[in-house]
This record gives structure tokens, C-alpha cells and sequence, in this order.
């Protein structure tokens, strides 16, 4: 049986949005691989407050507790129209906050509009991808529910791509593919994580480009993370399963890990980490996240003020 390399996993999702597991079977699967606090981090919308078990409607967390973990209910942003794969996690805020519910009505209207369109665009260069057929999966799929992973998941079923990574990596680097949705400011999302009470991390720093833009200007990658930390930024994720995703550079997981300790740990409060898990193993990959293979200790959890605040009490 599979065991967690680390016990505490930042960074995961649901069927709420891109990931395979039910909230149920996340929490099932992370207690049995010995992960004691897990991050719920599913893109642009809240976790659930309860959950269907086998004894009825059970609070989440509770049901977690039940499980050995302590789970602590997140957000996965995507923010920055100009920019790909600025992803701002949000922990222990008040998701009552009018900010969230409207970021997640934004991101619906503004997924389905560009999805569609970059559908059209592969189709019309022979990558069949039908919005509704291989999408929305004929009605199983509800478009308020489809993540741009979505898409690359059905490329790669159809054998358009080995994996989901080599298929966004393919729309990553092919210009006509650029459907640029709208997303939020980084700057606005932190602002607003804090005014929740929450802290905000960037996630998976090095998924974005060496070069990117900021204010439509050319930016290195360290310049432009360095406008989130002025903006009050409280963390920044070391520990991520490159290996595994669309990153196309050089470094390995552990080099990407040392190279951003040497830069913010004197400069950020919280050095995370997370699996990033979707248990893509449902699908047949065979590459896939696995919850607690990238994290942080417990100890480093527990001595670290901002995120021991995050536990339920």
C-alpha cells in the first residue's frame, strides 16, 4: 500500500473541479496513505460544508476528524489573464466573504466562453475535441464544472497526447492556442484573502515562464513574484511534483525545492508544499500525483504560526 512521504499535504483537489476523487474518497485516501493534514484546494470554489456518508449528511471536517485528519478547506486561484499558471491558494479564510462567491461566478462565465473557443481552434487542426461529447461527456459533465485540464484529459484520451501534461504543454507553447480567459489580479486576490482573514500562497512558482508580463511589460519571474510579495504574499510552495506536470525546464523536483528556499525562506512566512493530487490513476495515467509525495512535515506545520492558526480547533 502506498504511504505518504509527507504528513502534511497543501495542495490537492476534487470532482468539484479538475481532480477524480469525491470529497469522501480524497479524505479516505489521504487517511489510509498516512497524510494528517490535508488542504482541500479545488479551483476558484469552496469546499462543501457537509458530505453524503454512510451515515447520512456529515459535516466535512468532521467526517476528516473521523479519519485521523485535520483537513483545512481552501481555494486554488487562478489569477492574471496575461500571464499562464499564477495559481494563489487560499487558506483558512471566512468563505462567507462576497469576494469568493464572486470570483466563482466570474470563473464560470470566463471558462466556458475560452474553452469553447480553444475547442473550435483545435478542431478546426484536426485535434477533434467536441465540447459536449468529449467535455461536458455528453451531459455528465455540467459546464459550470469544466477546468482547462479538462480539455487535455480528453486530448489524451483520444491520443492526441501520451499524457495531460504533454497535451498542455503542446497549447502552452502553440501561440494560436493562447485563448486568453478572464481571470483575477493576483494583487486584488491576496487583498481579498486577507480581508477574509486568510493567508494567501503562490503555488508552483516555476510553472511560470522565466519571462512573464506585468503591467504588459516583459518580467522576469523572480521580478514578477517579487510584486506579490510587496503586495503581502504569505507563502510560496518549495515542495511540488514537477516531475509530473507541464513543467519543461531542466531542474528537478528537489533542485526547484533548494533554489526556492535559497530565495524566500528569509522573505515569506510559509514555505508550503503539496502533491497538487488529482488521482489521475482513475483516468490511466500513468504518472500520476500521489497525495503526500510533495508537502511539508508536521513539525515545520506546527512551528510555523500562520499555518498552525489554519487547524480546526
Amino acid at each position: 500500500m502506498y504511504k505518504a512521504k509527507y504528513s502534511c499535504d497543501l495542495h490537492t483537489h476534487t470532482n468539484r473541479s479538475d481532480g477524480n476523487d469525491t470529497c469522501r474518497e480524497l479524505v479516505d485516501n489521504a487517511a489510509e496513505s498516512g497524510v494528517k493534514i490535508l488542504a482541500l484546494t479545488d479551483h476558484d470554489i469552496i469546499a462543501p460544508a457537509t458530505i453524503e456518508t454512510d451515515g447520512g449528511v456529515t459535516g466535512l471536517t468532521d467526517y476528516a476528524k473521523s479519519r485521523g485528519v485535520a483537513l483545512l478547506p481552501g481555494i486554488e486561484f487562478s489569477c492574471d489573464t496575461a500571464v499562464d499558471d499564477v495559481h494563489i491558494i487560499a487558506l483558512g479564510c471566512d468563505y462567507s466573504h462576497p469576494f469568493f462567491e464572486r470570483e466563482y461566478q466570474n470563473s464560470i462565465l470566463s471558462k466556458i466562453d475560452g474553452y469553447k473557443k480553444l475547442c473550435r481552434l483545435l478542431t478546426r487542426d484536426g485535434i477533434a475535441i467536441d465540447w459536449s461529447k468529449d467535455v461536458l461527456l455528453d451531459g455528465h459533465r455540467a459546464e459550470k464544472s469544466v477546468q482547462r485540464k479538462h480539455i487535455f484529459e480528453a486530448m489524451a484520451e483520444k491520443g492526441y497526447a501520451r499524457e495531460w501534461s504533454d497535451a498542455k504543454i503542446l497549447i502552452n507553447k502553440t501561440e494560436k492556442y493562447s485563448v486568453r480567459r478572464e481571470k483575477p489580479d493576483p494583487l486584488e486576490v491576496i487583498i481579498n484573502i486577507h480581508k477574509a482573514g486568510g493567508v494567501s500562497i503562490l503555488a508552483h512558482p516555476f510553472l511560470i515562464r522565466d519571462t512573464a508580463l506585468w503591467e504588459g511589460k516583459p518580467t522576469p519571474r523572480a521580478q514578477y513574484i517579487d510584486h506579490l510579495i510587496r503586495a503581502g504574499l504569505d507563502g510560496i510552495e518549495v515542495s511540488y511534483p514537477y516531475d509530473k506536470v507541464s513543467y519543461d525546464g531542466d531542474l528537478t523536483p528537489e533542485q526547484i525545492e533548494d533554489e526556492a528556499r535559497r530565495l524566500y525562506a528569509d522573505r515569506l512566512p510559509i514555505l508550503s508544499g503539496g502533491s497538487d493530487y488529482h488521482n489521475e490513476g482513475k483516468k490511466g495515467s500513468g504518472n500520476p500525483r500521489m497525495l503526500g509525495e510533495r508537502g511539508v512535515d508536521t513539525a515545520y506545520f506546527m512551528s510555523t504560526p500562520l499555518l498552525r492558526k489554519l487547524l480546526p480547533g
